[in-house]
């Protein structure tokens, strides 16, 4: 009804446009009038559109307030999911608690796979754990993924979009070993063993990192890629044509990894290994600062306040070293350094806010006490840790050279 008003409105303007130029006094009067008449009209619509819309944003209102009202599960879902991102453990235990999961690896699998509102960190955490509950569940988790007839690296964007890697070795290690039985049992004949399988979705892991990290100075050529593989296929030689299209994919395109929306760093500050004031020593001017430091998973973190939401700089305890030093400007000295002649990989931010890459060989720090001082050391001396990949890799590739002279 409304539609057709506005068309004969619309018709009649059109035609009192044309005549306009011939009418009388009185019609002219008549056409005002008639005008007038037009915009109240048009105002009524506009009353009544605005009506309808109230009415219908208050019934959407009621409705969510029924649902909420018939559907406390939906509220108790929120509630668990945020739980799970602080601690996976604690939210799994409360959404089978609410009959919102069942306590069952398959289950649970299936709510880590979906993701909705998950922390993709805390995914890869509570998969890694490894209690025989946890790791059936990363089997059945990774037995969601589909790899059929997926060359290796595509497998590898996919099954790694889905969570984030914990840095923990041996989490990293359960979970690409089922990620290689998984993916062999899909492609039968590809590769002679799950250790080959395994070594070499390492091997495209750390050279997506030399490739695309910027802090990597000389990037792997093809051939150096294939000579790093060389023997790892039960003592054997891979086809150098699939190294080599491995190779161009990673090159192409680098891994995409999830980003959280920050419960990971709030996860982590939340309950530090160690946290406190020590005073750092500059790097170019030798100048000594106050800053608060919180240690956790494997990292030193510093800022200029406590209630900094974010830090000044970020210490990774990755080949690194740490030791006692005598200062004469300062007590209870201590450093940490890199091993053999490589630059700290750290990050700090400068006097403009920009991330910039650390240029540190030594981190000199004072603590206020002896005590705080020795403390310090030890938590710090705990955390240290190699890099995890070549370590891992190179038990993997030790085994597979054992498997193939077993067999000889």
């Amino acid at each position: 009804m409304l539609s057709y008003v506005g068309m004969k409105l619309k018709e009649f303007n059109f035609g009192s446009a044309l005549a306009k130029a011939h009418l009388t006094p009185e019609e002219q009067q008549l056409l005002a009038d008639l005008r007038r008449r037009k915009a109240e009209l048009l105002q009524e619509i506009q009353q009544l559109k605005d009506e309808i819309a109230e009415v219908a944003a208050e019934m959407e209102t009621m409705e969510m307030v029924d649902e909420q009202k018939a559907n406390p599960k939906s509220k108790q879902m929120t509630i668990g999911r945020k739980k799970f991102n602080m601690d996976p453990k604690k939210g799994i235990e409360y959404l089978i608690e609410h009959g919102l999961l069942k306590d069952t690896p398959e289950d649970i699998a299936q709510f880590l796979y979906k993701g909705e509102g998950l922390n993709k960190t805390a995914i890869g955490n509570y998969l890694g754990e490894r209690n025989d509950f946890n790791q059936k569940v990363l089997h059945s988790f990774v037995e969601l993924h589909d790899f059929t007839d997926l060359i290796l690296v595509q497998a590898l964007r996919q099954f790694l979009w889905s969570f984030r890697l914990p840095g923990e070795a041996q989490k990293i290690d359960r979970m690409m070993e089922c990620f290689a039985q998984h993916y062999c049992k899909l492609n039968p004949g590809v590769f002679t063993s799950t250790d080959t399988c395994y070594v070499l979705s390492f091997a495209i892991i750390m050279l997506n990192t030399s490739l695309h990290n910027p802090s990597v100075k000389e990037k792997p050529s093809a051939e150096q890629f294939i000579s790093m593989n060389r023997g790892i296929n039960d003592g054997g030689d891979l086809p150098q044509e699939l190294l080599i299209s491995l190779y161009d994919s990673i090159k192409r395109e680098p891994f995409k990894i999830p980003e959280d929306d920050g419960n990971d760093l709030m996860h982590t500050f939340f309950n530090p290994d160690r946290e406190g004031w020590l005073w750092k020593q500059g790097g170019r001017y030798k100048s000594w600062k106050r800053r608060w430091f919180i240690l956790n998973d494997n990292c030193l973190y510093y800022f200029e306040y406590t209630t900094d939401k974010e830090p000044r700089g970020i210490i990774p305890l990755e080949n690194i070293q740490i030791r006692e030093v005598n200062d004469r400007s300062k007590p209870n000295c201590f450093e940490l350094f890199a091993s053999g002649s490589d630059v700290i990989k750290a990050c700090k931010t400068d006097s403009e806010g920009k991330v910039v890459e650390g240029k540190h060989t030594v981190y000199r720090m004072s603590a206020a006490t002896p005590e705080e001082k020795e403390e310090w050391i030890k938590c710090i001396r705990q955390s240290i840790s190699h890099n995890p990949f070549y370590d891992m890799l190179a038990a993997r590739k030790k085994k597979a050279q054992k498997t193939a002279n077993s067999r000889q």
